[in-house]
């Protein structure tokens, strides 16, 4: 139900599909005599049970002669804080996870110390506008995920009969100065160097499951924390493959990495020092994962504080690119990557497997292989 107009659901509530695509509902009911228009709020916000429930209790207003609009607005118009609680609370199950969730709210700090005590239907583009200007530039991302959110609890607002006119965010971004996003990449190692970065890594005096962690992060091309937090129950060694669940991955789908044999070797030796523990790479109690920090310690003890993990990811793709002649889209399904291309994702319907074991057969052999000036 993309296409604009007005469809019925019965008992005069109806969905309002604009042009640009949004959806809210409408009540369409005679308040005194006079046909009435009632928004309803969001389908995104307002769920279908909700939405019928608040039509029929309007509807029974107007039938016995009230006014439905005016009961709305006498509902206790709460402060903004108080409104952001109960979005949060409401939008508890669409949290990643925990640390997300707390994020969330906590990301708001600023604007409830600006604006957080005033009620919602009091506080206007001004108010946002100079709770967010100090950071705009600075911390612009935050900002804008900031902006977001108070859009999203001025919606659910609108929905509850709270307020009433236009969501007070919008507008606000054009008259905030232009932010011009400056490009910062991670640290990487160039390819022709990860051999030699690999022997100097096994020779160091990091802890063994340490080294084993890193070696196999950088051979499957996958990021810290999901190798840090690698379980068991994840590995099937007689495949040869590791199937990282979708709800530790960006992406949030399950990533199949095809491991090398080379990867194989370094799960059996930290098998070999596991003591029964869920975590492949497990930390000093075996029952919790390896810190985030290990990796970055390590790093600075071998004297490559110039390098991040992650960079080994570039570092992957670049030799994939410069000495490979495997399509594009392997690479970045190996990286876990999210074809931004609409046509090529559509025509793109499997992970491409078998094509991407070969690829990282290929780059397990060529960063183990033995350094050119060894």
């Amino acid at each position: 139900m993309n296409t604009p107009g007005r469809f019925a659901d019965g008992g005069g509530l109806y969905v309002l599909v604009a042009p640009g695509g949004s959806k809210s509902w409408v009540l369409r009911t005679v308040v005194m005599g006079t046909r009435r228009d009632i928004g309803l709020g969001s389908v995104l916000l307002v769920s279908l049970a909700e939405a019928r429930e608040e039509a029929r209790r309007l509807r029974k207003i107007a039938r016995e002669g009230g006014d439905p609009l005016a009961v709305r607005r006498r509902r206790t118009v709460p402060t903004f804080e108080d409104a952001a609680e109960k979005v949060h609370a409401a939008h508890g199950a669409s949290f990643k996870n925990e640390k997300h969730r707390k994020q969330w709210l906590s990301s708001l700090g600023a604007v409830f110390t600006a604006f957080g005590a005033k009620r919602v239907d009091a506080i206007t583009s001004a108010d946002i506008l100079q709770a967010l200007s100090p950071t705009w530039l600075t911390r612009h991302a935050t900002s804008s995920r900031v902006l977001q959110r108070i859009s999203v609890i001025f919606e659910w607002c609108k929905a509850q009969g709270y307020c009433s006119g236009d969501n007070p965010t919008q507008g606000v971004t054009k008259v905030l100065p232009k932010h011009r996003a400056v490009p910062v990449h991670h640290a990487a190692l160039p390819y022709q160097q990860v051999p030699a970065f690999l022997v100097a890594l096994r020779e160091s005096g990091a802890g063994e499951i340490v080294k084993l962690a890193l070696e196999f992060t950088i051979l499957c091309a996958s990021r810290t924390s999901e190798t840090l937090n690698a379980s068991w129950a994840e590995i099937d060694m007689d495949a040869k493959t590791w199937t990282v669940p979708a709800a530790r991955m960006k992406a949030g789908v399950d990533h199949r990495v095809p491991l090398s044999p080379r990867c194989v070797k370094l799960l059996q030796r930290a098998e070999a020092l596991s003591d029964g523990g869920p975590y492949v790479f497990p930390g000093r109690n075996n029952t919790t994962p390896l810190s985030n920090m290990v990796f970055l310690m390590a790093l600075r003890r071998m004297k490559r504080g110039d390098l991040t993990v992650h960079g080994f990811r570039s570092s992957f793709r670049d030799w994939a690119a410069e000495r490979t002649n495997v399509p594009r889209a392997v690479c970045e399904s190996a990286l876990a990557h999210t074809l931004r291309d609409k046509t090529e994702a559509a025509y793109n319907r499997t992970d491409l497997f078998d094509r991407r074991r070969e690829l990282m057969n290929s780059w397990s052999a060529f960063a183990t292989a033995k350094p050119a000036d060894a």
